[in-house]
């Protein structure tokens, strides 16, 4: 019997077959059970911050572990403290913020979600998310989730969600006083790592503010710096309602958070909302220090230069099947010319590169935020020999007009 034997018996089926099996990680790279490295340039899907066993991250995890892991949120802790502080203070809600802490993106969605029916009430019932935004896997994240080919099996979804283009025409069009909220992913990940307009943010926050609206930015996947900021709506010098959190922020370890800013800080009251692990100790004192070596790093910056320098090097290479790139700092979306992210997908694994398809046209690039020049090369060396092999197993025909197959 083999571990995919293994797998496919004993794991539910809803991920599909495992890619792989990795027994040990460090910095930059995975090895699996026969002993191979890889260059994981996927992170985790933009989660390992600081790559694998980073010794800040071990060291963090081994002291609170030794010392208080979990005592419920009947009682506050000195991890938990520190962290809220820690995230009003890198995401400037001033005084006036609060964090709630989850244990993933899902769960702070699931919050912000509350958030918004709180301030809607029977008044303002219409709550707005943008077509093909990914939001989680919950009932109440997947009403957030435009795709309906993930909401099918699961209908009739949770009430009131609208979908509208990501355009400022649509959103002129929808917002009115009867508008709860407006969900809004800064880069949207999961459809290919889409690029909202230029002043999109700008507008919504001016159209939300006008109507009465929250708005409400997920920054799970853009969110600890990895687009080259603390959290992308920086990036547009304003200042949201709420934003959720996740992935980076733990480096590795299962948290997420809903941190509000100002008026919204103030709706939730004793009994809307709980969770029994939100906020752990263990949990706290990991993201805290996870966060605290991103800072002491200047990682933030360099997710900034080296998504600079990536997006350079991917523009040099020589390949009829590359259109370009998209989104911001180490969130990097290649378009590609065909349908083949599948197939470059696997060609790098074969090659010793892990990278991600959200779908058939994109590759996805979310590498630590501590990458530097030798792991750069790298990349561009297994890419572009992950691209030949895919090259090398079509006819192609560049024209012109492009490139077909």
């Amino acid at each position: 019997m083999s571990w995919q034997d293994d797998a496919g018996r004993d794991l539910v089926r809803s991920f599909g077959p495992r890619m792989e099996m990795f027994v040990r990680g460090e910095g930059a790279y995975l090895w699996d059970a026969d002993g191979r490295r890889y260059l994981d340039f996927l992170a985790g899907i933009a989660v390992n911050s600081l790559g694998h066993a980073h010794p800040v991250f071990v060291e963090a995890i081994a002291a609170q572990a030794a010392t208080l892991a979990h005592v419920s949120n009947y009682f506050a802790t000195p991890p938990q403290l520190e962290l809220a502080a820690r995230l009003k203070r890198i995401a400037g809600t001033g005084e006036s913020g609060r964090v709630y802490f989850g244990n993933s993106g899902a769960e702070a969605n699931e919050a912000a979600f509350k958030l918004a029916r709180l301030h809607g009430g029977v008044e303002r019932p219409r709550i707005l998310a943008l077509t093909d935004a990914f939001h989680g896997r919950t009932m109440g994240t997947l009403a957030l989730t435009g795709k309906p080919y993930m909401q099918e099996p699961f209908l009739p979804m949770t009430p009131g969600v609208e979908f509208i283009d990501s355009t400022i025409e649509a959103l002129e069009a929808a917002l009115d006083d009867r508008v709860a909220a407006l969900f809004v992913e800064p880069i949207k990940g999961e459809a290919g790592v889409i690029d909202l307009p230029d002043g999109y943010l700008r507008a919504a926050r001016a159209l939300t503010a006008e109507h009465g609206a929250l708005l409400i930015i997920d920054e799970i996947q853009t969110g600890a710096g990895r687009t080259g900021e603390w959290f992308a709506f920086q990036h547009a010098g304003i200042t949201p309602d709420a934003i959720t959190v996740a992935k980076g922020i733990g480096g590795g370890f299962p948290i997420g958070a809903l941190i509000t800013f100002g008026a919204a800080s103030e709706l939730f009251y004793p009994g809307t909302h709980g969770s029994t692990f939100g906020g752990n100790a263990l949990g706290t004192a990991v993201s805290s220090a996870v966060l605290g070596e991103i800072e002491d790093e200047g990682l933030v910056q360099n997710s900034a230069d080296r998504g600079r320098q990536l997006r350079a090097a991917i523009a040099a290479i020589d390949s009829p099947l590359i259109d370009g790139c998209r989104g911001q700092g180490l969130l990097i979306g290649i378009a590609l010319r065909l349908p083949v992210a599948k197939a470059i997908v696997s060609a790098a694994q074969e090659h010793g590169l892990i990278v991600n398809a959200p779908n058939d046209e994109t590759i996805r690039l979310v590498p630590a935020l501590n990458v530097g020049d030798v792991e750069i090369d790298e990349f561009i060396a297994l890419f572009t020999a992950s691209l030949r092999t895919v090259q090398d197993a079509l006819v192609l025909d560049v024209d012109a007009e492009g490139v077909t197959a």
